[in-house]
């Protein structure tokens, strides 16, 4: 238990908070109710631990920015220059404090205006050498080249691990992001089934934001050619729903308190398709929050150790 005195000015009277006690559990929720107000209280450890905002997913443009009190990096940059800075400005985040830009394959939903803006801000642009020559980026000591399963110094208290994933013609990986407070937090989109390899580091994340990129019936009953069916559903296209939920519901662990779906398509789901198949999968063992990541962000943000289902909405 704990007490609290303070003073504050609430729809424009002044009250005096006599003490309250505040019970554990409601700090757990992250309300507190005295004298018939609700008041939210954020609750953060002494440094900032690492903080993950989309700030969009979809076929037309992905981009997540990851954030701590020393370092922004971003994993891809699939919007235009100009829809990609006006979005960090929505986070007040100056573009020249982009500290990396990593791109986890050539296709242009992930790497549309990475080069670019690297370049504008003086930031280090990361790649695998096959996404660098796919796209044709002139090399320079501003470009950072990894190799599968190579630890990259990103900013001054993020690393990034990239696993090699499947996808079809790309050399795509999946991102773990780690903070010098041991959080981590994985970007995963673009492939067709969770490898085991994959899947060993997921259990380790706090933080999991996956692709749930179709609903199975839907994408069969459409107006796709059965050879882009084909491609889409198959070990080098994307995740289906289903595949998502099976996969979450062996990854889910106590450590883990946020999952962020992303990447659905306009024309074969819907979030609200997409997260009740994947919350029948995992509703008994999961007690975190479960978001979706939409293609016009960004829109909330998450941090690794958050509170139950605790985030951070963007006015």
């Amino acid at each position: 238990m704990m007490m609290m005195e303070r003073r504050s000015d609430i729809d424009s009277k002044s009250m005096v908070w006599e003490e309250a006690n505040i019970s554990q559990k409601s700090l757990k929720n992250n309300y507190h109710r005295i004298c018939s107000k609700v008041v939210v209280i954020p609750i953060r450890s002494k440094a900032m631990s690492m903080k993950i905002t989309h700030l969009g997913s979809g076929s037309r443009g992905n981009s997540v920015l990851l954030s701590t009190d020393e370092s922004n990096v971003m994993i891809d940059c699939g919007f235009s220059l100009k829809k990609t800075e006006a979005r960090l400005e929505k986070l007040e985040v100056s573009p020249t404090d982009i500290d990396s830009i990593l791109v986890t394959h050539h296709h242009s939903d992930h790497s549309k205006s990475a080069y670019r803006a690297a370049k504008k801000w003086g930031s280090k642009l990361i790649s695998n050498v096959e996404t660098a020559k796919r796209m044709e980026w002139e090399i320079s000591e501003s470009l950072h080249l990894f190799s599968e399963l190579e630890r990259i110094d990103a900013g001054a208290d993020i690393s990034l691990l990239t696993i090699p994933i499947p996808h079809d013609d790309a050399d795509n990986v999946a991102v773990i992001a780690c903070d010098d407070q041991g959080g981590r937090a994985a970007i995963v989109t673009d492939l067709g089934e969770v490898t085991a390899e994959l899947s060993s580091h997921l259990k380790k994340c706090g933080h999991i934001s996956i692709e749930s990129n179709y609903d199975h019936d839907r994408l069969m009953r459409g107006n796709y050619p059965d050879s882009l069916k084909r491609r889409i559903s198959g070990r080098g296209g994307h995740l289906s729903n289903s595949q998502t939920a099976l996969a979450l519901r062996e990854i889910v662990n106590p450590g883990l308190s946020s999952i962020v779906l992303c990447h659905l398509s306009e024309s074969n789901n819907q979030p609200h398709i997409a997260e009740s198949e994947v919350l029948m999968e995992i509703c008994d063992s999961f007690e975190g929050s479960l978001s979706i990541s939409k293609q016009e962000g960004p829109e909330f943000s998450n941090w690794i150790g958050q509170i139950d289902s605790e985030r951070a909405f963007v006015s």
